[in-house]
């Protein structure tokens, strides 16, 4: 009885429940085939998406992308398709809803996974949310791209970055999630770097504050003039010039840069020759005074 109560409570509710031609509602998937999609709107009538009315996306497959539980928001079409059921189109609805979709990730700089459909004229397409999408070339890679060909049906991890839904333009970039994934992997290089280490590196260009050295695995470290020498320079060309192999002393890695010094380096070698002397002396001074007194002994004793 307290079942049947529910469910009268349920067709109540969907007699009062008004839904109009245009309105975005939503459904639960409890059909699919390969012609269209049924939805339970909870709803006296039920309602049918065929599957042209799904996407745009050529990538799209009704049987294997849409699956029974799965809530969709569609447009309402018609109010009867003549069966009694009302007609719906998910790619009207997307054509209101994904740009809102769009701009919130947009908003977040949410990594979203693509494939690439299409190439055109200076990039390649992919599609968001129905949305058709595109993804320039420069925005492709880090580096420069001489065959787009080779991005046909790839999956790419991209970024919104331009939401116009005035012009319906939704523009994509690879690049920027390639150079965060980039920026940290060196962070994590540099972090794994220990301050006092001496590492050996090439002079890679010179500045008037100071020497960039290329230090190899991609990280390179800054010798600031005040670093590149004990003796005082007023440019750091006076001291080194690009190709030079040189030793430097890691200072910081403060903010994911890298500080090393030069002089440092002179002055622990410098500091290490001075011990060693004092080593030499003690071992070997009292030994030669030794043997001059005896020498001198000998010279002295009469026989």
């Amino acid at each position: 009885m307290e079942e049947s109560m529910k469910d009268y409570e349920k067709e109540l509710e969907a007699s009062f429940r008004k839904i109009n031609e245009g309105d975005v509602i939503q459904g639960t998937v409890i059909g699919v085939s390969e012609e269209e999609v049924i939805l339970d709107l909870k709803y006296y009538a039920q309602g049918i998406i065929k599957a042209a009315d799904l996407s745009d996306d050529p990538a799209f497959s009704i049987m294997e992308d849409v699956k029974a539980g799965d809530v969709i928001e569609a447009t309402v079409v018609k109010m009867d398709d003549g069966q009694g059921n009302i007609l719906l189109s998910k790619k009207e609805a997307n054509a209101v809803l994904a740009w809102d979709v769009l701009e919130k990730y947009m908003e977040e700089k949410k990594a979203l996974t693509v494939k690439v459909s299409e190439v055109v004229k200076a990039g390649v397409v992919a599609f968001v949310e129905g949305i058709r999408g595109f993804i320039p070339a420069s925005q492709l890679s880090l580096s420069y791209v001489e065959d787009l060909e080779t991005f046909r049906n790839k999956e790419l991890t991209v970024q919104v970055i331009t939401v116009d839904r005035e012009k319906k333009k939704l523009v994509l970039s690879a690049k920027e999630i390639l150079k965060e994934q980039k920026k940290e992997e060196h962070d994590h290089k540099v972090a794994m770097l220990v301050p006092g280490t001496i590492m050996e590196g090439t002079v890679e260009s010179l500045q008037t504050y100071g020497a960039f050295v290329d230090l190899q695995d991609g990280l390179s470290g800054l010798v600031h003039i005040s670093q590149i020498s004990q003796k005082r320079i007023k440019k750091p060309s006076e001291a080194l010039k690009v190709g030079d192999k040189v030793k430097v002393k890691i200072l910081n890695t403060n903010n994911g840069k890298i500080s090393l010094s030069m002089k440092a380096v002179e002055e622990r070698q410098q500091a290490e020759e001075a011990e060693s002397e004092k080593v030499d002396v003690k071992k070997f001074g009292s030994g030669a005074s030794v043997g001059t007194n005896l020498g001198d002994l000998i010279k002295n004793l009469k026989l």
